[in-house]
């Protein structure tokens, strides 16, 4: 940039230098990675919530007549956008330079089963719907919760990244939960596993891991965090991938904001957790877990929990 004194060149050449030396580190020097697009996930994710709620999130002149084509067709231009994306995952993940035919044939049954998985999502996010608005005394209605509530946009990004984990996508699974997590401050692991009539109320700084285990009819309020304990390394300091570290909270469960639950415990069927609890150990069926019940545990035992 001539008269701004900006050396551009120099950046440019630095940056080169350090952008080969990570692919090279990473033996992709001459082939660097083609990822899934995270823009175009954006709307491939907005095009599966029209058609899961094409009255309430699809275009607003529909009628009862033009429905059905519309659910159609944005299904079968996101459908083709989701397989480029999926195509490209695979790519990555087996290092070749071009798609294989295996690869291709991979992506085309993920797709398959993905689609033939819809119905099932409407259905859990309907009972979702129902949980918020009978668990919020300020919902107004059914609609409101669909296009207001930061709670259930994260909840149905989190249904369909799910699916798409368990089919063999993690990769473009997880880009949709944070593009959901960027949009609602809620992070939601797509390997957790999550019942349904989930209900998140008001929802920011809420985090779910990855091994998470949720039951039926349970109500997260904001900042509550289902988490690790600790994190195992294995012989060489290696983090170790893979095991299970996240609680498991059974139905009818509320959590209220702030509380952290940390490790593979178990919060019984039925139980109240407080605000601003930490929680390391499991509790029976029916417990209510107070700030003072922690605190008395802490003083009269010697030590925490």
């Amino acid at each position: 940039m001539k008269g701004t004194g900006l050396e551009i060149d120099t950046v440019v050449a630095e940056l080169r230098t350090l952008r080969l030396e990570s692919l090279e580190n990473r033996q992709r020097r001459d082939r660097p990675p083609k990822l899934p697009s995270r823009k175009v996930l954006v709307g491939i994710a907005d095009g599966l919530s029209a058609v899961l709620f094409p009255h309430r999130l699809g275009l607003p002149e529909l009628t009862n007549q033009s429905v059905d084509f519309y659910v159609g067709h944005m299904l079968d231009v996101t459908l083709r956008d989701l397989l480029v994306q999926v195509r490209r995952e695979l790519r990555f993940v087996s290092g070749l330079d071009a798609t294989s035919n295996t690869d291709r044939e991979q992506a085309a049954a993920i797709i398959q089963a993905f689609a033939k998985r819809l119905p099932h999502i409407r259905s859990l996010l309907e009972s979702d719907i129902q949980a918020a608005y009978e668990g919020d005394p300020a919902a107004r209605s059914i609609d409101e919760i669909l296009v207001c509530y930061p709670g259930f946009t994260a909840i149905t990004y989190y249904r369909l990244a799910h699916e798409l984990h368990s089919l063999g996508a993690p990769l473009i699974a997880r880009m949709i939960s944070e593009i959901a997590h960027s949009a609602t401050g809620i992070e939601i692991h797509p390997g957790a596993r999550i019942s349904g009539s989930f209900f998140i109320d008001h929802g920011t700084g809420v985090v779910i891991g990855e091994t998470a285990i949720i039951g039926e009819h349970v109500r997260l309020y904001q900042a509550v965090t289902l988490g690790a304990k600790r994190f195992p390394v294995d012989e060489n300091g290696a983090l170790v991938k893979g095991n299970v570290r996240h609680p498991i909270v059974e139905d009818d469960v509320v959590i209220y904001a702030g509380a952290t639950i940390l490790g593979r415990i178990t919060i019984g069927r039925g139980s109240t957790i407080g605000g601003n609890v930490w929680l390391t150990r499991s509790v029976p069926p029916g417990s209510n877990i107070s700030q003072a019940q922690i605190r008395n545990e802490v003083f009269d035992g010697g030590a925490g929990i």
